[in-house]
Order: structure tokens, then C-alpha cells, then sequence
């Protein structure tokens, strides 16, 4: 037995050596995409500032480090702060991120001003450091975008053009495969999980429209649900029981009133709007936590309205909403800073991101369950964040 023990010594001496390396490997990287857009500002009478391009980029940000997250990479590619904080998206196993350029710049007499543009940038996320590696044309102002869990297919919708193009995702190769016709405006989208259904916000006529998907072929059954004013942004719980919509109230604008989240019953046949959530003014930014318990609508507040407007505020805030069964209720709201945009949840659901537009910066909140509070620590960005994703529950 002795000699047996002098045997084994080297074996446990390697595997304790094993579990040491173990014990200090960086954690996986976790990305979050942000599109940054620094040719639009207001000033303070609300006045648009529209200044040349080419300062624009897509921020690739690493956020193992909950507390601590670090830019891996910085391209520079053109973004939009015209349209919902959802214009890109991440495919599941991290390996590929799309980002959708909704407006193209052009000069207007001395002047500048946007017009539809039509690219999908396709970034390679295993590169090191990240870069691009097409460009993939699609409709008109692509805006909305949304991958499958199974990451083998995206769709997008092109609000100049009333349609959604279908894009199937191979490896590294991505290419338009179909496109729907929607006949209004689509601003957003959303698979279910299991990928057989997806979602689609028609903002300018209030309504959510059911799409069918089987493989590659995607169709519109003309099913749709009148949800709220203006459903800008839309999320569905990870069960696939809900769908939230974020009914932004005023074309994409605060305006001082009250607007709400509209809860859809995914279980019912057909499906159909159960409840209207009361969250507060200007819902555009909109995430729901990996864990299923909590959403968040990000309210702009007026805080890019004129200061002389009665519902200006300096900052924008995070209305939190408890998801409990199919009963969603409004159970905080946190202060975060000026015109907040994008929002992204980590994925254990522990802490959310939010982009302040008007500071540069992303502001890192605590979640504990369906409590919220804001930690105080800043993000600063080269620019201002218009977009934010993750991998999407």
C-alpha cells in the first residue's frame, strides 16, 4: 500500500495543479454590443444638432467583470440614435454580432440630415479584436433586429419600407434569405424561445403583429393586437408565456404623460393583450432580466425636451416591473441619467446596464430579486450610446 501512495502522489499532485490553473482562468468574455452615434445632440431649447459623419462607432464591451466592464474593441462603423435601442443583436453562442444601420448621412445645402440606410454590419466576436467582416444589405431603415436561440437566423425590420428581412445565419456567412411584408410600420421584434414564433411592434398603428416561422420561411398571417400608443420596443419572457410591449406614447418622444407596457397572454389561442402596466413618460429602451422575474422599461422623461418644458428632467429613469406568472406589476423606479437609451441585463439577471445618451456614458445598477438600485459607477464612452444588446434570453 506505501508503494500504491507513492504512485498516486504524482497523479493528486497534477490534478490539485489542474484545479489550481482552474480556480484563476478569466471567467468566459461576455459581451455587450453598443452603438454609438455622435452626429445627433439637442440642445436646450430641444433643438436638433446634426453634424458631419465620421465619428460614429460600434463599441464591443466585455462585462465578466460585473463591476469592472472594459472596451475589447472600437469600430468604426455609422449608427443611429433614430429608432429603438434594439438596431443589433448578438447570436447565443457569442460568436458573430449584427448591427443594423437604420439612417445613412447626407449633405443638405451647408447642412446635414439622415435618409433610410440599408446596412447590416456583420462583426466577428471571435476575432481578437473583433472586426467586421461584411456588410449585408437589407430594406429601408433597418431598425428593430432579433436573433433565435438556435443563432441560425435573424430578422430585422425596415421601417421605411414596411417590411421584415429574413437573414440566415451560417458560420460566419450571413445573407437575406426572404423578406415579409407587413403593410405598416414595424419598429421591433422577438422570437419566442423556441423559435417557432416571433413578434413584430407596428409602433405607427398601435399594434403587435404574430409572425409564423418554419425553418427559413417566415410568414405574416395578418394577426394583430392592438396593444397601446405607439408599441416602440417589445420583449417575451424566456418561458414564452409574455410578451411585453413598451408603448412609447409620442413617436418615440416623451411628451409629459403617463404611457404603459402592454402585457400579451403568448399561451392564449390566439394570442391577445391580458393587462396594461402604467410605468411613466417615454418608454423606449426595454429589457427583460435572464431570470424571468423582472423587466425594465427605460424612461427618456423629457430629459432632451427643452428645459423650459414642464416635463423636462435632467435625467431619464428605469421603471422596474415584477413579472409573476402572467400578473406584471410596476414595483420601482430608479434614477439614472440624461436620456437613457439602451438597457441589458448580465446574464445571471444580477446587474443592468443602461446608456445614458446625453452623458457618454452607461450607468451599472444592482439587482437583487425584483430590487434595483443604482450603484453609483459610470461607464464612460467615446460618444453617445444610441443602442445597447446582449444575448437575448
Amino acid at each position: 500500500m506505501k508503494n500504491l501512495g507513492f504512485a498516486l502522489r504524482p497523479m493528486l499532485s497534477v490534478a490539485l495543479a489542474m484545479c489550481l490553473v482552474a480556480s484563476v482562468t478569466p471567467a468566459a468574455a461576455q459581451f455587450v454590443i453598443i452603438g454609438i452615434d455622435n452626429k445627433v445632440f439637442w440642445d436646450s431649447d430641444a433643438k436638433p444638432i446634426l453634424s458631419p459623419p465620421g465619428k460614429d462607432a460600434v463599441i464591443i464591451l466585455d462585462i465578466s467583470d460585473r463591476m469592472n466592464p472594459r472596451i475589447v474593441a472600437s469600430l468604426a462603423l455609422m449608427n443611429s440614435v433614430f429608432g429603438p435601442p434594439v438596431n443589433l443583436a448578438i447570436t447565443p453562442d457569442e460568436s458573430l454580432a449584427l448591427v443594423a444601420n437604420s439612417m445613412d448621412w447626407v449633405q443638405d445645402g451647408a447642412a446635414w440630415k439622415g435618409v433610410p440606410g440599408s446596412d447590416i454590419f456583420v462583426i466577428d466576436l471571435k476575432a481578437n479584436p473583433p472586426a467586421l467582416v461584411s456588410t449585408v444589405k437589407a430594406g429601408r431603415q433597418p431598425s428593430g433586429m432579433a436573433i433565435n436561440r438556435a443563432g441560425n437566423l435573424a430578422l430585422v425590420t425596415n421601417r421605411a419600407d414596411n417590411s421584415i428581412s429574413v437573414l440566415s445565419i451560417r458560420g460566419k456567412e450571413v445573407k437575406v434569405v426572404d423578406t415579409v411584408a407587413m403593410g405598416e410600420q414595424v419598429s421591433a421584434v422577438a422570437f419566442t424561445p423556441d423559435g417557432k414564433r416571433a413578434l413584430a411592434a407596428k409602433n405607427v398603428n398601435n399594434k403587435a403583429a404574430l409572425l409564423q416561422v418554419d425553418g427559413e420561411k417566415v410568414t405574416y398571417a395578418k394577426y394583430d393586437m392592438l396593444v397601446g400608443l405607439f408599441p416602440y420596443n417589445l420583449g417575451i419572457t424566456p418561458n414564452g408565456k409574455l410578451a411585453l410591449t413598451a408603448n412609447n406614447g409620442n413617436s418615440g418622444s416623451a411628451d409629459g404623460n403617463v404611457d404603459t407596457v402592454g402585457v400579451i397572454d403568448l399561451e392564449a389561442t390566439p394570442p391577445r393583450v391580458i393587462d396594461q402596466v402604467v410605468v411613466g413618460d417615454g418608454p423606449e429602451g426595454f429589457a427583460i432580466s435572464p431570470t424571468g422575474e423582472v423587466a425594465v422599461a427605460i424612461l427618456l422623461r423629457g430629459s432632451n425636451a427643452a428645459k423650459s418644458a414642464f416635463f423636462y428632467n435632467r435625467n431619464g429613469s428605469v421603471a422596474v416591473l415584477k413579472i409573476d406568472g402572467k400578473k406584471v406589476t410596476k414595483v420601482g423606479e430608479v434614477e439614472v441619467r440624461g436620456l437613457p437609451e439602451g438597457a441589458v441585463f448580465s446574464p445571471d439577471g444580477k446587474y443592468l446596464y443602461v446608456g445614458n445618451y446625453m452623458d457618454d456614458d452607461i450607468s451599472i445598477l444592482r439587482v437583487d430579486g425584483t430590487t434595483v438600485t443604482n450603484t453609483g459607477k459610470l461607464v464612460k464612452l467615446p460618444g453617445h450610446p444610441a443602442s445597447m444588446r446582449s444575448v437575448v434570453p
